[in-house]
């Protein structure tokens, strides 16, 4: 028997999954439309009143501030939830398997944050070391499912828990080094809110969502107040909702709300967020802007730094016998990811936002810098893995053979 075609290797992804990746491909062309559109609109003889509406006040604060701080935060929910299931039923619950993706996200944030350091130590713009960490999962996934069959099903997987850690990465960054001045009695307050939504769930064991949703509202005030970043208390939102153990339970809050989340986050708030920030004016000597050190650090990073470091890391920890490559996937297929790791948009810009508060032309550049990785990265990592993507039976390693040899004699859970 061919063994790329054994159950093993033949993995049943979970509904979840499906939706969340194909809700990614169609999501991810929404945000290139919208992308498109707003750079147009922005030089255009309309740009000046496009870009001032982006900053009319509502309620005390700008609209794309609202967009930035309040709608992102239900994008980071839907991420915190769609971690929650890969830690309890996907790629992540199992250690021996997660411990590969996790490997490479480690690779894809600290080589890319390197190389930006090496070339902004010391000068203003140090600080956008966080932007190219970040890897933009809709547009990752979106790329890879326009490959289809043409690329493994544990590539899929593999490329999902890794976007997934490396947000959770770039969220730590964020909490950690993007807090504006703190507020400890705000902090505490969002902290102790945090704690009684908790208690809701392994205490009381409150099933409704609309407590949790209206706990979340209050902690994500007062986490604004606090000064730390209002879009952690998506996060932790998401870790306070109950969840199943049970794969793909529909009665679970954290299931619901998942499904829930999906299409209105893809086609909604993403692309709002797209609208709002890459209204990116292309004025003359725009290319020298590309040559500042910001930009090269932004471009090397995603572009050169994302391989390398997911592919290097990974290809030492199999080395030393940490983790090991599934087994349909070869090293081709891991440059492959390492590729498209590179597209960071979304997180990429979110964090260009907090990194430089009112420096408007170097957030332009950035985001400039940021779209032309991105594209390259997307480019280059479709093409590579439409030639050398398809799986092959010569990729089977006969080590690995033995070492899964147990779990064929077992059942596959669908």
């Amino acid at each position: 028997m061919n063994p790329l075609s054994s159950p093993v290797i033949a993995r049943t992804l979970s509904n979840s999954f499906k939706e969340f990746f194909a809700s990614s491909k169609a999501g991810g062309i929404v945000l290139i439309v919208c992308t498109l559109v707003s750079l147009v609109l922005a030089n255009s003889s309309v740009g000046p009143d496009y870009l001032a509406f982006w900053h009319l006040k509502l309620a005390g604060m700008s609209v794309e501030h609202w967009i930035n701080d309040a709608l992102m935060a239900i994008f980071f929910l839907l991420i915190g939830l769609e971690l929650e299931r890969e830690l309890y039923n996907g790629e992540l619950s199992n250690f021996k398997n997660a411990l590969l993706p996790i490997v490479a996200a480690v690779g894809g944030i600290s080589v890319p944050a390197l190389i930006h350091f090496s070339m902004n130590t010391g000068s203003p713009t140090q600080a956008g070391i966080g932007i190219p960490m970040a890897t933009d999962i809709a547009f990752a996934l979106g790329v890879l499912a326009l490959l289809g069959s043409r690329v493994p099903a544990s590539l899929k997987i593999f490329l999902t828990a890794l976007a997934v850690m490396d947000d959770l990465g770039a969220i730590i960054v964020i909490a950690v080094f993007y807090t504006a001045q703190l507020s400890v009695p705000y902090l505490l307050g969002a902290i102790a809110m945090f704690g009684v939504l908790l208690c809701m769930n392994r205490v009381l064991r409150i099933m409704a969502l609309a407590p949790y949703l209206l706990g979340g509202a209050i902690m994500w005030f007062l986490m604004l107040k606090s000064g730390v970043h209002a879009t952690i208390a998506g996060v932790l939102l998401a870790f306070a909702i109950p969840f199943s153990h049970k794969q793909d339970d529909q009665d679970s809050p954290s299931h619901r709300l998942e499904h829930i989340l999906h299409k209105p986050v893809a086609f909604i708030i993403l692309p709002i967020f797209a609208l709002a920030n890459t209204g990116i004016i292309i004025a003359s000597g725009w290319t020298g802007d590309l040559a500042s050190a910001n930009s090269l650090g932004i471009l090397a990073g995603l572009v050169i730094g994302k391989p390398l470091g997911i592919t290097l890391f990974c290809l030492a920890a199999v080395t030393v016998g940490i983790c090991r490559l599934p087994l349909d996937l070869a090293w081709r297929h891991v440059f492959g990811a390492g590729l498209l790791g590179g597209i960071g948009f979304t997180m990429s810009i979110f964090i260009t936002n907090l990194a430089f508060v009112g420096q408007a032309e170097v957030i332009n550049a950035s985001k400039m810098a940021i779209l032309l990785a991105s594209l390259v990265a997307g480019v280059v990592g479709f093409t590579w893995l439409k030639i050398f993507g398809k799986p092959q039976a010569g990729d089977t390693d006969p080590d690995t053979l033995d070492f899964e040899a147990d779990q064929a004699a077992s059942p596959v859970k669908e």
